[in-house]
């Protein structure tokens, strides 16, 4: 099935959607969880995120006095790990975000509510059924926080002042983008600006890693929930790195530190590198980083590959605790959170783009510049014949590990790609038979 459908998003249509409203099994007009109840509600992202959510929740509060929405949040894997000593525990959140390559490994231990038998409450009626919800068979247990996409930053000041063209961004191969990291970086050693580099990509990731492979006609993860990577292709992923650091389109091993997920911490925003891969939900956050320099690009080599690698993502799902203390308020949180045009107004597309067309359409004219530039690239992806977005299979969390440590002995040359690719095969196959 192909998630490339112009409908998906429905934009241009100059609608202005309202508000849905209307009583629900919970009582309150406009839908309400019970009176008085507590509502708790974890998710990851940073300040700004905190910020945005928290304005989207005090619509929820004001029109629900009775209710009580406690939040927390922190960065993804810290969260990760509190996630799973809370529900190890039996405090099980209401609602909570679950990401892509982790939210099958909750389904198998029944730890999460099948949202397929309260669609009384959760109405999807403006949801394109081909959208990339997190369904396992006939059961759903994660509604998309929004819609994204991996893309390419490029610091156009940056350009400029080391007067390098950029390459067409929807057409770019492999080649232009090591032949544009590499003048970069050749031209900020030759006016002594040591310390910058053309293009950070984090070989360590399994979005980049995925997208290369599919650009290769193979699966990270397949259908049947095994592991799609081919070892030849493996081999060319991390041989690439090893080129690229000897040819200087990467920084050296060890000169990008992880310092946190957010905009703010990222090797673009400290003027370590020129270019960077994004999750394009975050380009507001990265362009305010950079003080609103940067263009938004396609991942390279999508036009010369065997079939397209990039996808119409999901950030993070939500999802309801099958043990939650308070289903019916998360129940019909998520509902507001899904269908009110005013919410994702308030909130934006932090998250990625709304899954609800009436959505889109009502708040797209009031989004900003950046926020606008998000919604159009995910629109634009939609009018394509993609791959599939299907949830992660369980062990995959395990697989992001072994890439992640792979890579770091790749980086440091203690491990040839030949044999890094050994290892993740293995590692990976066992991981995912778990």
């Amino acid at each position: 099935m192909s998630v490339g459908r112009r409908a998906v998003l429905g934009l241009g249509l100059g609608t202005a959607a309202a508000a849905l409203t209307g009583c629900n099994r919970f009582g309150v007009g406009g839908g309400s969880a019970d009176a008085g109840s507590t509502i708790n509600m974890i998710w990851w992202g940073d300040a700004n995120r905190a910020k945005l959510t928290e304005a989207m929740l005090d619509l929820y509060r004001e029109a629900h006095p009775g209710v009580t929405i406690k939040t927390e949040y922190q960065d993804s894997g810290p969260y990760q790990d509190k996630m799973a000593t809370r529900f190890a525990a039996g405090d099980v959140p209401d609602l909570c975000n679950q990401r892509g390559d982790g939210i099958s490994e909750y389904v198998d231990r029944g730890a999460l509510l099948d949202l397929n038998q309260h669609l009384d409450v959760i109405k999807l009626d403006d949801v394109p059924p081909e959208l990339p919800l997190a369904r396992f068979g006939d059961r759903l247990f994660g509604i998309p926080a929004g819609l994204n996409a991996s893309g390419f930053v490029i610091n156009t000041a940056l350009t400029e002042r080391y007067e390098v063209e950029i390459p067409d961004g929807n057409t770019w191969s492999w080649d232009d983008l090591w032949s544009f990291s590499q003048s970069i970086t050749k031209a900020a050693k030759d006016r002594d600006d040591k310390e910058l580099y053309g293009i950070n990509l984090p070989f360590s990731e399994t979005d980049a890693l995925a997208i290369f492979l599919r650009q290769r006609g193979e699966d990270l993860y397949t259908t049947d929930g095994g592991f799609g990577g081919s070892e030849e292709s493996l081999v060319e992923w991390w041989a690439m790195s090893v080129e690229q650091r000897e040819k200087g389109g990467l920084p050296p091993a060890g000169f990008i530190e992880s310092a946190g997920g957010g905009s703010a911490q990222s090797p673009l925003a400290a003027g370590l590198v020129a270019a960077q891969m994004i999750p394009t939900n975050n380009l507001k956050a990265y362009n305010d980083s950079v003080d609103g320099d940067l263009q938004l690009n396609r991942f390279p080599g999508e036009t010369q590959a065997v079939r397209r690698g990039m996808q119409i993502g999901v950030a993070m799902y939500w999802s309801i605790g099958a043990k939650a203390p308070n289903q019916a308020g998360a129940l019909d949180l998520l509902n507001f959170m899904i269908n009110d045009v005013e919410a994702n107004l308030a909130v934006g597309p932090t998250r990625g783009v709304p899954i609800s067309t009436a959505v889109v359409d009502g708040i797209f004219d009031a989004l900003g510049p950046d926020d606008q530039r998000s919604v159009e690239y995910i629109r634009d992806l939609t009018k394509e014949d993609l791959v599939e977005t299907r949830p992660a299979p369980a062990g995959t969390t395990a697989v992001t590990d072994a890439v992640e440590s792979i890579d770091a002995e790749v980086m440091f040359g203690r491990v040839a790609p030949r044999e890094a690719a050994k290892q993740l095969v293995r590692a990976a196959t066992d991981a995912l038979k778990k």
